[in-house]
């Protein structure tokens, strides 16, 4: 398939299918779209609900690594401390990762080689990125996903439902339920009607929110 980096919206760049017609991120701002969703609506969210500093988040979809450095450069801000598991079956190449520009579009130079770092670890081990921020980077697909009760936050990040529908149903649901722990909170850039049913199928409480921009809404889901 036909892999194509390209700069979006907010200057931010992403890789583009071309078969697919789909981008790892939005066209509208690839950090743009990873902020709103994943950090504000979700990371800024479940730390206004705990006084817990320790959580461990899974990533749905590694990808890029945008969403992972972004909660890397949150955690160190906010002084919380994190164990990151991120789920991806088809890495990103090292060719492509060099033509990120994440690190320069945060503002974030000073932690390049954490980004870099983050990609050069290896494939199921588990690596501290700083003191505060362990990662494991699992080669698997998100049906393998068998962790039961161990994570306080999701980001689901899989490619659309458009492409890849077997991603987005009542049995991918019901695995992030029993993988997390009460009072949890998953979120997602989806806004679909199905993806909101399946979601309470398995047991979830969903809320629709504002979208990034260019997107009118998005989910997020609560295992209470």
């Amino acid at each position: 398939m036909e892999r194509k980096i390209i700069k979006t919206g907010d200057g931010s760049v992403t890789i583009h299918l071309s078969e697919w017609d789909e981008q790892y991120h939005s066209k509208h701002g690839a950090v743009q779209e990873a902020q709103h969703v994943f950090i504000k609506m979700g990371l800024e969210y479940w730390v206004g609900l705990n006084k817990e500093k320790n959580l461990a988040i899974l990533e749905i979809g590694f990808g890029t690594g945008l969403n992972a450095f972004i909660t890397f450069l949150e955690a160190q801000k906010l002084h919380l401390k994190v164990s990151y598991t991120g789920v991806e079956a088809y890495p990103v190449s090292a060719a492509e990762i060099k033509e990120l520009n994440y690190a320069e579009m945060l503002s974030a130079q000073n932690q390049i080689n954490s980004f870099q770092k983050m990609h050069e670890i290896p494939w199921n081990e588990t690596a501290d990125i700083s003191e505060n921020f362990l990662l494991e980077k699992q080669q698997k697909r998100f049906e393998e996903i068998e962790d039961i009760n161990k994570y306080d936050l999701v980001f689901f990040d899989a490619f659309g439902a458009r492409v890849q529908p077997e991603l987005w149903t009542e049995g991918i649901f019901s695995k992030m339920f029993s993988a997390m722990k009460n009072n949890s909170v998953l979120v997602t850039y989806s806004a679909k009607g199905s993806v909101r049913r399946a979601m309470q199928t398995a047991g979830f409480i969903v809320e629709r929110l504002p979208g990034p921009p260019g997107k009118r809404e998005m989910l997020r889901a609560l295992k209470n």
